[in-house]
């Protein structure tokens, strides 16, 4: 080798020492930054019930099947599955490459530890029920059948079994929601409570847990063993629990957030108009409504009840608060799911000034009012300036009717636990948002056997009976009209008082690609990217 070669090559070297040294970039991350609207109660997909913590959980864990970005069942853990010809066993295969973000696989007993455990009595999980179309799911549930009697089964590694009782169209949206995302079981029984905690939780979605500061931020990273992580775009997700409405959208205006759940709907033409498309609002399956605790008087009481329903103006809800992004509502059940036609409150038809002259004589009728008792009610609502806004109005509404009313807000967290864990209470604003398109997901929280969601504790045999024949209709059509019935009947008896249907509202950056409104709401970060 000649000394001008060997020279030539030392130069070479040395440019690329330098070169690599000082002139390659640094791996930029890619962080979403996301206001969730609220702080979840809990991270333990067995104890979870509200849309803010699903948010989180659905990033972290996945479970049989996930909703895509158009809000449509597709396969999740699970690549395929049968369904026998009576419609009443599914056979699941498990991913060969799904994987927990320990590197560990994912398995079909994972999954018959996940829904045994939801069902498991032992665990009082409050939304066990969504369960009772799996074989012996609800006798176990209520402790009259052992949990190894549980139609769920693995046939081996990668097949899972699922028989249920009866068909059930809408089975593979259960296996969705976020009370059947997968749970590692060696790791929840290393740290039983405590295995949700930074450090300590094993997920199988496309993010781990890496921080969660409470009323602060939680913090996901990419999970390098999922079996999409090709595919899945974001790095980080930072979710910052506030309630603040004006506070989140003052952060979106300032590049803080990359994506907002929820503003205030008196801000919607000014979003609008300053933000253009960035602005998404789309109707769902959903129902805004308050509910009485029938337990005590005198919302023991259904004329009560009725009345105070009457005298609520939801075309004023509706336009004042809302600027007409929900719609005044007298169902229990919303417009939209197939082959079904919700019943209407018997008054849906009067003029406002009708009900109002109605409801002062239903009062008067059970002894309140001028010259009787006074009514003294107070509502509870979780802290949401559209929330207060609608709690105000109502509460002025019924000052007219001579009641005395106050009102009580608390975070998110606070208000549903307290109302799940039978708190005492005259009346609570909530709202429901189906977890599947159909419409026993709105009638099953007046059943008597719903537990912590029968908020308003109603019970009544006939009610309950309705319900359980549609369990045994075959024919969908009969069902349909078996649900109208119930409906009807839990209508007339006032438990619920409907006031309007929801629209999801969020704030998206332009810098956002993959987000498509649905009317199911769900917007896994799997399927997004940030320019």
């Amino acid at each position: 080798m000649t000394k001008a070669f060997k020279t030539r090559i030392f130069a070479l070297a040395l440019a690329t020492s330098l070169l690599g040294g000082l002139a390659l970039p640094a791996f930029a991350e890619t962080v979403l930054y996301k206001g969730n609207g609220g702080e979840p109660q809990t991270l333990d997909s067995a104890h979870t019930s509200i849309n803010v913590e699903e948010f989180v959980l659905k990033d972290l864990n996945e479970g049989l099947t996930v909703y895509d970005p158009f809000g449509k069942i597709i396969p999740g853990s699970a690549e395929s599955w049968t369904l026998s010809p009576d419609g009443t066993v599914y056979t699941f295969k498990i991913r060969e490459n799904a994987k927990w973000s320990n590197g560990e696989p994912v398995t079909a007993d994972d999954f018959v530890f996940t829904l045994g455990r939801v069902v498991d009595p032992k665990e009082a999980s409050g939304y066990a029920n969504i369960l009772y179309p799996i074989k012996n799911a609800e006798a176990i549930n209520t402790g009259k059948m052992g949990l190894d009697q549980l139609g769920v089964k693995a046939v081996d590694a990668k097949t899972l079994e699922i028989t249920l009782e009866r068909p059930t169209p809408y089975f593979l949206q259960l296996l969705a929601h976020q009370t059947a995302l997968a749970v590692n079981k060696k790791n929840y029984e290393k740290y039983k409570a405590d295995f949700v905690k930074p450090g300590n939780m094993v997920s199988n979605g496309a993010y781990m847990l890496s921080e969660n500061v409470a009323n602060d931020h939680i913090t996901m990273v990419k999970n390098p063993n999922y079996w999409d992580a090709a595919n899945v775009k974001i790095d980080k997700v930072v979710s910052y629990p506030t309630e603040d409405n004006a506070a989140q959208v003052r952060r979106f205006l300032a590049g803080e957030f990359d994506v907002n759940y929820n503003f205030q709907a008196d801000q919607l033409k000014f979003l609008r108009d300053k933000l253009g498309d960035q602005v998404h609002v789309s109707q769902s399956l959903s129902t805004y409504y308050y509910v009485f605790d029938v337990r005590k008087p005198p919302f023991n009481d259904a004329r009560v009840r009725q009345a105070l329903s009457m005298a609520v103006d939801r075309d004023f809800l509706s336009q004042k608060i809302y600027n007409g992004a929900q719609l005044p509502f007298y169902s229990l059940v919303p417009e939209g799911i197939d082959g079904y036609t919700p019943a209407e409150l018997d008054y849906a038809d009067m003029s406002q000034l009708d009900r109002e002259d109605k409801a002062a004589e239903l009062l008067k009728a059970a002894g309140y009012g001028p010259g009787g008792k006074p009514l003294k009610i107070e509502i509870r609502y979780n802290t949401q300036e559209n929330h207060k806004k609608v709690a105000t109005a109502i509460a002025d509404m019924w000052k007219g009717l001579g009641a005395e009313v106050t009102i009580l807000n608390s975070d998110v967290k606070t208000h549903y636990a307290y109302i799940q864990d039978g708190g005492s209470y005259d009346v609570a604003r909530t709202g429901w948002v189906a977890d599947y398109a159909d419409p026993e997901n709105f009638l099953f929280l007046l059943a008597s056997n719903t537990k912590s969601l029968n908020w308003t504790h109603y019970s009544n045999p006939d009610f309950d009976a309705l319900m359980a024949k549609s369990y045994a209709e075959r024919d969908p059509a009969k069902r349909m009209q078996i649900l109208h019935d119930a409906e009807s009947l839990g209508l007339k008896d006032g438990a619920m008082a409907p006031l309007m249907t929801y629209a999801d509202f969020w704030l998206v950056s332009s810098k956002i690609k993959g987000w498509h409104d649905n009317a199911a709401n769900q917007h896994l970060t799997r399927f997004l990217s940030k320019e």
